[in-house]
C-alpha cells in the first residue's frame, strides 16, 4: 500500500461528516461524491469512484431526517478507498466495502451518543430559554456544532487508524477478496431494489419501478 495523505483525509472525512446535519448539508457526505473526491487525494479516482457507487447502493435508502437512526457513510467511504486503493479492483472492493459499512453503523451509534449530550444540555439550559436568554441559544448552537465536530473528526480517525491496521495485518488471498465483493455488491443490490419497492408504495409504481429495472437491464445486454 503506497503512502496515504492522512492529514488531508482526515480534513475531508471531517467536512464529510459535518456535512451529513450540521452544516453545509450540500451532499458531501454521500458515499458517490465523498469516495470520489476521496480517490482523487489519494491518487487513485476508479477506486473512489467504485467503492463510493457500491457504499451508495447501501445508503441510498437512508433518510438523515429528525430523530431517525442512520449510518454515516461520510468518513466511512473514506476509510473503504483508503483502503481499497492502488489494489485489484475485484478484491479489494468486498473488503473496502465491508470495512465502511461496519464504519458506517459505528457512525450511527456516534450520532445518538451526540444528540444524547445535546439533549443533556438542552435540559440543562432550559429554565434559562424559558426566559428568552439568547445566548444561552448561541451556546447550545455552537456546543452542538463543537461535540459533531468532535464525532467526525473521531470516526475520521478511527476509519484511518483501521486501515492502518489493515494494511500492517494479514491480506485476504484473491479468492476471499472475490468473494466478498460478490456478496458485498449483490448485498448492495438486494439494499436498493427493497428500498425501492418499499418507497414505491402502490402497485402502479412497482409497475413503472419493475418497468425501469427491465429496460436498464436490456441495456446493459445490448452494450
Amino acid at each position: 500500500m503506497r503512502q496515504l495523505p492522512v492529514l488531508a483525509l482526515l480534513l475531508w472525512g471531517t467536512v464529510a461528516g459535518l456535512d451529513l446535519a450540521s452544516v453545509l448539508q450540500g451532499l458531501l457526505s454521500r458515499p458517490l461524491v465523498c469516495g470520489s473526491v476521496a480517490g482523487v487525494i489519494i491518487g487513485d479516482p476508479v477506486a473512489g469512484l467504485s467503492i463510493g457507487a457500491a457504499l451508495e447502493l447501501f445508503a441510498l435508502d437512508v433518510l438523515p431526517v429528525g430523530a431517525s437512526r442512520y449510518p454515516d457513510y461520510g468518513a466511512a467511504t473514506v476509510a473503504a478507498v483508503a483502503l481499497g486503493a492502488w489494489q485489484p479492483w475485484g478484491a479489494a472492493l468486498g473488503p473496502a466495502v465491508l470495512l465502511g459499512l461496519i464504519l458506517a453503523q459505528l457512525g450511527g451509534w456516534s450520532i445518538v451518543a451526540q444528540r444524547r449530550v445535546t439533549a443533556w444540555a438542552l435540559r440543562r439550559a432550559a429554565p434559562a430559554l424559558d426566559r428568552g436568554d439568547p445566548g444561552v441559544a448561541v451556546r447550545l448552537h455552537l456546543l452542538g456544532l463543537a461535540t459533531d465536530l468532535l464525532r467526525s473528526v473521531g470516526l475520521a480517525g478511527l476509519g484511518l487508524l483501521a486501515v492502518g491496521a489493515a494494511a500492517r495485518g494479514p491480506r485476504f488471498d484473491m479468492s476471499t477478496g472475490h468473494a466478498l465483493t460478490v456478496v458485498t455488491v449483490a448485498g448492495g443490490f438486494v439494499a436498493l431494489i427493497s428500498g425501492a419497492l418499499r418507497r414505491a408504495g402502490t402497485v402502479r409504481r412497482i409497475g413503472w419501478l419493475a418497468g425501469g429495472m427491465a429496460l436498464g437491464a436490456l441495456g446493459l445486454v445490448v452494450l
